[in-house]
């Protein structure tokens, strides 16, 4: 899952990724966008494949990382936007979102559009930098 951050807060992850991809690389990119101490969105446009599956090593690390990790995931993290055009792709996506936010502590929101997707993330900026001026 590497990650872009060059347009942060907006900060782009891709699932795809070379066979030997190295995940420390990723959670090393997420722990350098906490470090900016500012809420960011991150955003996907090609969601992982159905048959997609992490290795027990991989399952194991992660959570451990994330657990680690929960304070600033819930602080920092506003959602995860996922975009699928399908429409039957993205309700198959809403029942796994109740799971996704119990285990990673943000939301998972799903877009149709790259365009729905930039509103979804400017509006939870917006709110976030609204509540942190009140």
């Amino acid at each position: 899952m590497p990650l872009d951050a060059k347009n942060f807060p907006l900060v782009w992850m891709s699932y795809d990724e070379e066979p030997d991809h190295d995940h420390d690389d990723d959670f090393e990119a997420l722990e350098a966008c906490f470090g900016r101490g500012a809420p960011f969105v991150i955003l996907t446009d090609n969601a992982p494949a159905e048959d997609h599956e992490h290795s027990q090593e991989e399952k194991r690390r992660t959570a451990l990382w994330m657990k680690t990790h929960k304070a600033e995931l819930r602080a920092l993290v506003l959602a995860m936007i996922v975009i699928e055009p399908s429409a039957t792709k993205r309700l198959a996506f809403r029942s796994f979102g109740v799971a996704f936010a119990k285990f990673w502590g943000h939301p998972l929101r799903l877009a149709s559009s790259r365009e729905e997707a930039m509103e979804i993330a400017g509006k939870l900026l917006s709110e976030r930098a609204g509540s942190a001026t009140a």
